[in-house]
């Protein structure tokens, strides 16, 4: 990338892709391309069949106890509106809270503004404390039987904190609150147990998780399921048609209209096999020490303010830099091959919580290491020397 080996920090956005994924790709459009679920030949059945074992793998990568509490969504954003619009509009009504802290990102808060506005309940920031952490004696506080639902990241991705979920949720199931887990950050840094953090929803982006764009998947617990309206109408998700009288599929085809992705799916379940062949565990040690290393290494260069330190974190070091806007700094790493992010991070109420606009943002995956972090340093030290 402009003359030099390629340093992809940028994973908080999208992750590479394993070469296992992209051959599974090929390999399906190449010789197994077919729709699902209606067909009568043999590829239409082998397809049914793939993209019913993604949704098993998926199943199993959460830990729920069936692929039937499983929905395909376009990612977490859709996976957010989805509850929304469908649970969020039958539950929902004047004078209720939904609680959000401010540690978000706005695919799960302006979906909860959305219905809020529409069925008159009301969003409720949870304040952060100064090293990015919730402020959980707030949130404590803030809990009440008008509390219908709280919706909080199992990892933030702009400051990389990991907030004590289980123990968040057990709180707001006190009051009967429904919980809702956005995932996108953390599945492909820790082991997820959806059950163990007894989530009434969850969701998770593929694209952040090295399989493609495009796809993601929605948790909820079979009872909440159960009971949850069309998200939207069409084919696959009926069982019966006329201009009398519709009768729909069970969930959670109910919820699956139309045509999925099913390449989608089939990348999703190769990039799966790929990240549970490591030993998860390992891998988040491996993160751990690496971002040690990196705020260490960071730590040299003048005038740089790493935001957040809260003791529970996944590896995303967003920081600025004396002098120089977080686009003037991504722009300069970029010429020396190196990929960060600049901006507002699409969480803009978390780096108001730190009085900035916009930062810059490395964000480490499974495949940086330490020689890459040293890259990063050496450039941003350049940076400096040249101003």
């Amino acid at each position: 990338m402009n003359g030099h080996p390629l340093v992809w920090l940028d994973n908080g956005a999208t992750t590479q892709k394993p070469r296992q994924v992209i051959e599974t790709l090929a390999a399906f459009y190449g010789s197994a391309n077919s729709n699902i679920h209606r067909g009568a030949h043999t590829m239409a059945r082998e397809a049914t069949e793939a993209y019913e074992a993604g949704r098993a793998a998926v199943a199993r990568f959460l830990g729920a106890a069936s692929p039937d509490d499983i929905v395909f969504v376009r990612g977490t954003t859709e996976g957010i509106n989805l509850v929304a619009q469908t649970w969020g509009r039958a539950n929902l009504g004047p004078g209720d809270d939904i609680l959000v802290p401010v540690l978000e990102h706005h695919s799960n808060i302006v979906p909860w503004q959305l219905i809020a506005k529409e069925t008159r309940a009301r969003v409720v920031p949870v304040p952060l404390q100064p090293d990015g952490q919730i402020d959980l004696n707030a949130y404590a506080d803030l809990l009440s039987m008008r509390t219908q639902l709280v919706a909080v990241s199992q990892a933030s991705n702009v400051l990389g904190t990991v907030p004590p979920v289980r123990e968040m949720t057990a709180l707001a199931h006190r009051y009967g609150a429904k919980v809702l887990v956005d995932g996108a950050q953390a599945v492909a840094h820790f082991p997820v147990d959806v059950q163990d953090l007894d989530a009434d929803f969850y969701v998770f982006s593929g694209h952040k998780l090295f399989a493609p764009t495009g796809i993601g998947a929605l948790y909820a617990k079979p009872e909440v399921m159960r009971n949850m309206a069309p998200w939207q109408g069409g084919g696959n998700m009926i069982e019966s048609v006329d201009f009398t009288r519709t009768t729909y599929a069970p969930v959670p085809h109910l919820l699956e209209a139309g045509t999925g992705h099913i390449s989608g799916v089939v990348g999703l379940l190769s990039a799966l096999n790929w990240l549970t062949s490591f030993d998860r565990d390992a891998i988040a040690a491996y993160e751990t020490s690496l971002m040690a290393y990196a705020q260490q290494a960071l730590a040299t260069v003048p005038g740089l303010d790493l935001l957040g330190s809260a003791p529970d974190r996944i590896a995303v070091l967003t920081f600025t830099l004396a002098g120089h806007d977080p686009s003037t700094i991504a722009d300069w790493l970029d010429r020396d091959g190196i990929a960060i992010r600049a901006g507002h991070h699409c969480a803009q109420p978390a780096l108001a919580h730190y009085g900035l606009e916009s930062a810059a943002r490395a964000s480490l995956a499974l495949y940086n290491t330490s020689e890459e972090v040293d890259k990063l340093v050496a450039s941003l030290h350049r940076l400096q020397q040249a101003a």
